[in-house]
């Protein structure tokens, strides 16, 4: 959590200095560069990452040529990626997209060095390790997007920003791990891996198409100014999923392989479930209200366009983030085709929406995801609880509370902003009255309407106390999924 709020106020102060210093065009531009990007740590993973933290043990052979294959991958997907840079160019008709991805590219040789040191400490638990590299890893890139954004480069600013937070993620993982590879390589131990890992390395690509399509579609049929507008509004609704809820996954991931006990992990990810929620359903339903103050105080006028888009995107955050957890648990419990199969009907529906609100422009777009969103994302929750013995009205039941105070919160909300606009209180204070007035609201909600969730975090605060008081020693890891 100390984490994901540090990282969160970096990733703002730069969207607000890039927004500030570039056009939604040279956004635009940059995200088409981007999307394509965006799948080197899907792609330079193959899947291995997960396997080596679900399987129970790991020989030496193993480890080295998980990272000895991802070293070929990345290395074979940059050469790919600055070959495709010409025709990704002319699929955009912006040849100014060709240098920005093949000088992107390079980010999959960056990553592939540290997906094994990456995996091994996750599967330690050494959270601590890998957050301080995140903090670090994001200050570094968001200060160098920063100086190339003033220094008059446009969209480089952007590129830069993914290439450093990639190498130094890298050496700091290597800083952190104390393992090195060896000059060893097994086929058999490939071919061992290969079953698990092509199904998560599936369910990844799918999910990347699910999160992405929309603006490689929008970039291509709409052009580079939409996109950068669209891009912007996505980067908010989705912020409670990038910042709090696959971190909670990464977390709950190697904890739930430990457990193995589909009783014990349903227990646990029910209490997960309704930490996510607490967090994520005022932070993305706020934005139904708020998005008008919020890009015009804090990016400038010449970003309007995307508010209605950040209003429509914005419930898309909040159910994505509340079904964050369900690869984690398919994969924990060794499902991972029914984690592929499920990813690929919730992208191939996502995507044929994305293509269906085309026509209609950025909002026609926004609107037909929600829609199919809607129907999916409620259905793979679905498919999720049943793996271990739930059903979808034990998760509905497990966050209902959350969902009412969520739902009193934006109609007191929605209420205030027209008492504030009839009394002409001008926009950056109009913001912050009502930014207060959704947290008092959600809190005394909560306190009303999910009482249990009041419970356990008195009970947890009053554990740590107790724990602190005693013997002094850190958790052990089998007190760790608690």
């Amino acid at each position: 959590m100390a984490s994901q709020g540090a990282t969160q106020v970096f990733a703002l102060l730069t969207s607000v200095v890039i927004a500030r210093l570039l056009s939604p065009r040279q956004v635009g531009l940059a995200a088409e560069a981007v999307v394509f990007g965006s799948l080197a740590l899907v792609i330079a993973d193959f899947g291995v990452a997960s396997v080596m933290v679900q399987r129970p043990s790991l020989s030496e052979t193993d480890k080295s040529t998980a990272f000895w294959a991802s070293m070929v991958m990345g290395a074979g997907l940059t050469a790919v990626g600055v070959g495709l840079s010409w025709p990704i160019a002319s699929l955009y008709g912006q040849p100014r997209v060709q240098s920005l991805f093949a000088v992107l590219s390079v980010a999959f040789l960056l990553t592939a060095p540290g997906i094994v040191q990456g995996a091994l400490l996750t599967r330690e638990l050494k959270f601590r390790q890998l957050e301080l590299r995140n903090i670090v890893a994001t200050g570094a890139a968001c200060a160098t997007a920063i100086v190339v954004a003033a220094l008059g480069f446009g969209p480089w600013a952007i590129v830069a920003q993914a290439l450093a937070v990639a190498g130094v993620s890298t050496v700091l993982l290597w800083r952190s791990s104390s393992w090195r590879p060896r000059l060893v390589f097994s086929w058999e131990s490939l071919r061992g891996m290969a079953g698990f890992a092509g199904h998560t390395f599936g369910s990844k690509s799918l999910s990347w198409a699910n999160l992405n399509v929309d603006n490689l579609l929008v970039g291509r049929f709409l052009g580079a100014g939409p996109l950068g507008a669209y891009s912007l509004a996505c980067s908010l609704a989705l912020s409670a999923l990038n910042r709090l809820a696959v971190p909670v996954t990464q977390v709950f991931f190697p904890a739930f392989s430990r457990m193995q006990d589909p009783e014990r992990i349903a227990g646990a990810w029910l209490r997960a479930l309704r930490m996510v929620a607490l967090i994520v359903i005022p932070a993305t339903l706020g934005f139904v209200v708020i998005a008008r103050e919020l890009v015009v105080v804090v990016f400038g006028r010449k970003w309007l366009p995307a508010v209605p888009v950040l209003q429509l995107l914005a419930p898309i955050g909040m159910m994505q983030a509340v079904n964050a957890l369900n690869g984690g648990i398919l994969q924990a419990t060794g499902r991972a085709r029914t984690l592929f199969r499920s990813t690929v009907l919730v992208s191939g529906v996502s995507v044929a929406a994305f293509a269906a609100g085309l026509p209609w422009g950025i909002k026609g777009v926004a609107l037909a995801y929600l829609l199919a969103s809607a129907v999916v994302q409620p259905w793979f929750l679905g498919i999720t609880a049943r793996a271990i013995g739930l059903s979808l009205r034990d998760c509905g039941d497990s966050i209902s509370g959350l969902l009412q105070a969520g739902a009193g919160m934006v109609l007191l909300m929605l209420a205030g902003r027209e008492l504030l606009l009839v009394a002409n209180i001008p926009a950056g204070p109009r913001l912050v009255v009502l930014i207060v007035l959704g947290a008092v609201t959600y809190i005394a909600l909560v306190a009303w309407r999910a009482p249990e969730v009041r419970q356990e975090l008195m009970t947890e605060i009053e554990r740590r106390r107790t724990a602190g008081s005693g013997s002094g020693s850190a958790p052990g890891p089998s007190e760790a999924p608690a």
